[in-house]
């Protein structure tokens, strides 16, 4: 059911280990980095909950529900990732970037309401942490590229007459040909529950906000103005979980490649060696987030849904603020495990805390809308970074991942504003 999750999230991971470089080979400002990340949460904000909607009122005879979606995503996101490392400009790698995230958004979208579709209620602590598990194991596959290749005779040194490297684009072509089979996999050999009666389930998932995008539109405005108030209450948590954690995604390799190796920019010697352990770093996070995830549900039960959020969130938060103090880049490797401590439960805590409030019928444009609080604060975050990067963080992209430690600090104390009537675990 959650397989095809594995090869969404492999996608994902090339991007958020190798995109910061690839802007840079191409010249990119690296005060600037952040803005160009902007494709991912603008395409999430807008494509999201459109899609949730959509996949809530959509029953095709062949393919049902929600795995529609996930062929034409995955078609797309393949495409993007065979043309993202033959890019021969920053514009071009840019665009590119808008279309892989809007189509990896259309095929990860409709995966957590699938995971509520057929699971029983008492089960679905254990369907998130599954899905959180390939996360974790999609993005490890993704980041252990750089490792694998130069046992198969792959250079990973940027040779004179190449803009990006061969093994970059390796690992893009290995991703485009992973989401496609997982995706697939999912499709052909899950089964998804057809309505009793056609007309009904039409009439039921409309809920008389009509047809068509204008109905979607109109149930997207009901469904914020009806909010379960357990999803208003964990704004906060969200939004500092994902103003700071973009952070990582952007600066990890940076910051390794100046502080462990002394690359100052991308062409000084030690740069694609940073970018290097910039991937082992996020493919620690991931390794320690699909195990992680196997340990959150009795965690949960000990410590309530949101005492687990809070303590995996101050762990990956010691992680950030640990790597100001180190040049070492075996402890920034021990740091990152911390990290991905929290980035376990945050793909999968927040969720079961949700998923008791939310209408059964209505669970895709939730989940959609409940996505947005993710994209929200990384366009805030991307936008404002940059007018601060120079001066408040002194122009050092190691003291933007201490920011993004506080962030989770703050996201932890935040999750105290979930009460605790809300939740049944």
């Amino acid at each position: 059911m959650s397989f095809g999750f594995l090869g969404v999230q492999y996608a994902f991971g090339l991007q958020q280990a190798n995109m910061s470089p690839i802007y840079r080979y191409l010249g990119a400002d690296e005060a600037k980095i952040p803005i160009l990340w902007l494709a991912g949460p603008l395409t999430g904000l807008i494509l999201q909950p459109i899609i949730g909607a959509m996949s809530d009122r959509t029953w095709t005879v062949k393919l049902g529900r929600r795995r529609p979606y996930f062929l034409v995503g995955a078609i797309f996101t393949s495409l993007a990732l065979v043309l993202m490392p033959y890019s021969s400009a920053l514009w071009i790698a840019a665009s590119l970037m808008w279309l892989l995230d809007g189509a990896a958004n259309v095929t990860m979208e409709p995966f957590r309401a699938f995971i509520a579709d057929k699971l029983p209620e008492e089960q679905l602590p254990t369907g998130f942490a599954v899905q959180s598990f390939f996360v974790g194991f999609g993005q490890t596959l993704a980041n252990l590229m750089p490792f694998v290749f130069p046992l198969l005779g792959i250079s990973m040194v940027q040779s004179h007459s190449e803009t990006i490297p061969a093994f970059v684009r390796y690992s893009f072509l290995v991703g485009a040909a992973a989401i496609l089979f997982t995706v697939g996999w999912t499709i052909f050999t899950t089964d998804e529950y057809p309505p009793e009666d056609i007309e009904e389930f039409h009439r039921k998932h409309q809920g008389g906000f009509g047809a068509g995008i204008q109905g979607v539109l109109r149930e997207l405005l009901h469904a914020f103005r009806e909010m379960p108030l357990v999803m208003r209450e964990l704004w906060w948590v969200k939004f500092f979980t994902w103003y700071g954690l973009p952070l990582m995604w952007q600066y990890l390799a940076l910051s390794i490649a100046r502080h462990c190796f002394g690359a100052m920019d991308a062409h000084s010697p030690g740069f694609d060696e940073g970018v290097k352990w910039g991937n082992l770093g996020l493919a620690v996070f991931s390794a320690l987030c699909f195990v992680a995830s196997m340990a959150l549900p009795p965690l949960a039960k000990f410590l309530t849904n949101r005492g687990a959020h809070a303590v995996c969130l101050c762990i990956g938060g010691l992680g950030f603020i640990g790597m100001l103090f180190t040049t070492n880049v075996y402890v920034v490797m021990g740091c990152m495990c911390a990290v991905g401590v929290a980035w376990a439960s945050i793909m999968a805590m927040p969720y079961v805390m949700l998923a008791d409030a939310v209408p059964a019928e209505r669970v895709g444009v939730y989940m959609g809308i409940f996505n947005m609080f993710i994209v929200v604060p990384q366009i805030i975050s991307m936008v404002t970074v940059p007018l601060y990067y120079d001066s408040l963080l002194g122009g050092d992209a190691r003291n933007a991942l201490f920011l993004a430690g506080i962030c989770f600090f703050l996201a932890a104390t935040s999750c105290f504003l979930v009460r605790r009537s809300h939740q049944k675990g």
